[in-house]
């Protein structure tokens, strides 16, 4: 107690004490505000803010390279979670072909009425009610079977017709703040413990620093220590959300990199969002048939089509209505409007969300089954290309705050 005293005394004694006691809390306090400033720049401004991108001004860590983060995640992620092929097989695709199926026959004098117009309207809207219901009729007969043949081999060809890829990456490049939202529910915990826990890291550097500068006290060390502190905090923080990759038992306790321990609960977090974002039924339909492989499928569209088109009921019916060189490219115009009268349905939100619930389950659970080291990848490409950034701006934020710290408390 009397050397305690002593080393108190000796302290106390110091023209630089207060300035010297307050280097832990400085440390504290600046740690948890560049990590925090850190954080909120991996995903925010979602556009950049600035006059002359990329230099004078910025744009989040995510948001500037979304295209590149969608390409990992399907890399890394998607990609181990099945094909699309794979996604749509656990959503039911005898379901989806009936689902749209059903909606277009409703709308078969609506669809009739458009196409014929389109090449002859006074003709058509002259012919008598009982001529077009002739070609309503044979429409509706046999359209709904054809459709639901179409549309079956349309899914089991999916894998050639969507580039699962591609797909993600335009969806993501034209909506940055998804990649954003998607990061952030996923890593939410993660994102909180690196803020927390900061403070107290910064702390114990603190108290290091403080050491440090009794046995060394040269003034001009101050910032040099801080921006050290600054890096290196950042970095244990960073390192704590994925070290250890495999649990390490230590004493009662397991070590394991915080992300990793709540395997679980992300799974259910990263299969949400992805069967009601990403893999929706709209959106692989909308690839399908607007994508890079659409002519593909406007042939696949056409292959099932022609029959009913060129039956005897039609072709003397709408030959008669259009004229022989109409109805040639009448035929062209159905196969092509058909396509895209697909999207309709598939798009209809209530039906997407019925179909993510199966998908969603099915995703979870194979998440849950990837290895650690496969499920570090879900999020830590979002920090390892850019990691760099943040440890400079911990040392730049560390070592200003020093210089200020030594002007202000240490003349």
């Amino acid at each position: 107690m009397t050397e305690l005293a002593a080393v108190w005394q000796e302290l106390y004694a110091r023209p630089d004490f207060w300035g010297f006691i307050s280097i832990p809390i400085v440390a504290a306090v600046v740690t948890w505000g560049h990590v925090w400033m850190a954080i909120q720049m991996v995903f925010y401004p979602i556009d950049f803010v600035g006059l002359l991108p990329p230099l004078l001004g910025w744009q989040g860590i995510i948001p500037r390279k979304a295209e590149k983060m969608a390409g990992i995640v399907v890399d890394k992620t998607l990609s181990k979670l099945g094909s699309v092929g794979d996604f749509l097989t656990q959503m039911n695709p005898e379901l989806i072909a009936a689902y749209v199926a059903n909606a277009i026959e409703r709308r078969i004098e609506e669809i009739v009425d458009e196409v014929m117009e389109e090449h002859n309207k006074v003709l058509w809207q002259n012919l008598p009610r009982m001529v077009r219901s002739r070609v309503y009729n044979h429409v509706r007969e046999k359209l709904p079977d054809v459709m639901l043949e179409m549309m079956m081999e349309i899914m089991a060809e999916v894998d050639n017709l969507v580039d699962l890829r591609a797909m993600v990456v335009r969806q993501m490049a034209a909506d940055r703040g998804l990649m954003v939202r998607m990061f952030r529910e996923v890593g939410s915990k993660e994102f909180k413990f690196i803020v927390n826990i900061s403070f107290w890291i910064g702390l114990g550097f603190g108290f290091v620093q403080m050491g440090l500068f009794y046995f060394v006290p040269a003034h001009w060390l101050l910032p040099l220590y801080a921006a050290v502190l600054g890096l290196v905090t950042n970095w244990v923080a960073l390192a704590m959300v994925f070290r250890p990759l495999n649990p390490v038992k230590l004493g009662p306790w397991k070590i394991q990199g915080v992300f990793l321990k709540r395997q679980v609960e992300v799974a259910e977090k990263f299969a949400e969002l992805s069967a009601n974002e990403i893999l929706t039924i709209g959106r692989i339909t909308r690839e399908i048939i607007t994508g890079k492989h659409a002519a593909r499928t406007r042939l696949i569209v056409k292959r099932h089509l022609m029959p009913i088109l060129e039956s005897p009921v039609a072709r003397a019916t709408m030959q008669v209505a259009l004229g022989a060189e109409a109805y040639a490219a009448m035929r062209t115009t159905v196969a092509d409007k058909s396509a895209d009268l697909a999207l309709d349905p598939m798009e209809d939100e209530r039906f997407n969300k019925d179909r993510a619930k199966v998908l969603q389950g099915k995703l979870a659970e194979r998440i849950r089954a990837l290895s650690s080291a496969e499920f570090q990848d879900m999020l830590r490409p979002a920090f390892q290309e850019d990691e760099w950034i943040l440890l400079v701006l911990g040392a730049v934020t560390g070592l200003a705050a020093g210089t200020a710290q030594l002007l202000l408390g240490f003349q």
